[in-house]
């Protein structure tokens, strides 16, 4: 039997892009394979070179999506506010190009719309992250909600990622509530401050509990990953684990004062 299409009509997918067509070519592509459509697709770019671009509005022409592009390169926070600003549907679906949603993710997108519009309340549902948030309660059909704990005894530094960059609806309407992301500073920052502000302002947010099975994230050979991180910090060796278990103890303790005393 053939596939229905499933419309999500109020919500638009925004994806980021930086020299990786052939990335965001394969996500699209999932899509349409699944025969999953939007209100609208924004494509936000930031700064990628000559050759890219016109690669892009090859794309555009396949796809007809809004492309919006940057004079240079201005870092995530730039990339995600001026694609933020384009979206004109009430959800905004936001995927990084380097990720694919497998055959699960309609059913289970279409239930964390359902919660979206019937919990008002619920600022952001997650779809992805690398590891489980550590302090949770069951919300419903897979999904549990992310309890934020201030308490240095809840000492988990993973406890700050309640807003992440992986994939994740959210209400069109966010920056309103937590603001704009920062820019001019390094992508991680950027992520932080944002989850700083979720956290300030009690946003609220839901995470799929199997939460690798609905996007995988594709990094090939020869469009890898642009982020980068400190050597010692994935080293597996006696030495580097010492060094890694301070640090985490170091940063739990300054998120934790940011999160307290500074203004997000």
């Amino acid at each position: 039997m053939e596939q229905e299409k499933i419309a999500f009509k109020n919500v638009t997918l925004l994806v980021t892009h930086y020299n990786r067509v052939r990335s965001l070519e394969r996500l699209l592509n999932a899509f349409k394979a699944l025969k999953v459509t939007f209100g609208g697709i924004v494509v936000s770019d930031d700064g990628s070179n000559p050759e890219t671009i016109k690669q892009l509005e090859q794309l555009q022409q396949a796809f007809n999506f809004n492309l919006v592009l940057a004079p240079k390169n201005a870092g995530l926070g730039n990339n995600i506010n001026k694609g933020q600003d384009a979206v004109k549907t009430p959800y905004t679906l936001y995927v990084q190009e380097d990720f694919e949603p497998t055959d699960i993710f309609a059913e289970h997108f279409k239930d964390a719309l359902q919660f979206m519009e019937e919990d008002k309340q619920l600022d952001i549902a997650r779809f992805y992250a690398y590891f489980k948030y550590p302090y949770t309660k069951p919300y419903g059909k897979g999904f549990s909600e992310m309890i934020f704990k201030i308490s240095p005894l809840a000492h988990n530094h993973l406890k700050f990622y309640v807003y992440s960059d992986h994939p994740h609806l959210r209400r069109s309407s966010f920056f309103e509530k937590f603001g704009r992301y920062p820019e001019g500073i390094k992508g991680d920052l950027t992520e932080f401050s944002m989850a700083a502000s979720f956290i300030q302002k009690k946003g609220r947010g839901i995470l799929f509990d199997d939460f690798t099975t609905m996007f995988y994230q594709k990094n090939s050979s020869d469009e890898p990953s642009t982020m980068g991180r400190a050597g010692w910090r994935e080293s597996k060796n006696i030495f580097g684990l010492a060094a890694r278990a301070v640090y985490l103890q170091f940063k739990l303790l300054k998120w934790t004062a940011d999160v307290l005393f500074k203004r997000y």
